[in-house]
């Protein structure tokens, strides 16, 4: 079984900037898209970013021009670098893999931003 294993995530003052990774525990094959979504408590999950098997970003607005999403295909990994933090970036952040047959979901991380 594919598990996607995230890490990166933590506590850090408003403006400053974490990097998450995203890798999988096994060779996934035909994979579409690879993104990061988040979920605040009390909120519903929200797309951040994704980017496609042939490295194109989409970003949600609330984080364009602060997150920038990149892809390893060799490893199998995908980052979020998140920079100018704000405390409403608060939420656990959760990894996702795309495939032409499998949606695979990572456990979350928390990012906690505060001012």
């Amino acid at each position: 079984q594919v598990q996607l294993v995230e890490s990166g995530g933590g506590l850090v003052q408003a403006g400053g900037s974490l990097r998450l990774s995203c890798a999988a525990s096994k060779i996934i094959f035909s994979i579409n898209t690879m993104g990061w979504y988040r979920q605040a408590p009390g909120k519903q999950r929200e797309l951040v970013a994704f980017i496609t098997s042939g490295g194109t970003p989409t970003y949600a607005d609330s984080v364009k021009g602060r997150f920038t999403i990149s892809r390893d295909n060799a490893k199998i990994t995908v980052y979020l670098q998140m920079d100018s933090l704000k405390p409403e970036d608060t939420a656990v952040y959760y990894c996702r893999v795309v495939t032409t047959a499998y949606v695979y979901w990572g456990q979350g991380t928390q990012v906690t931003v505060s001012l």
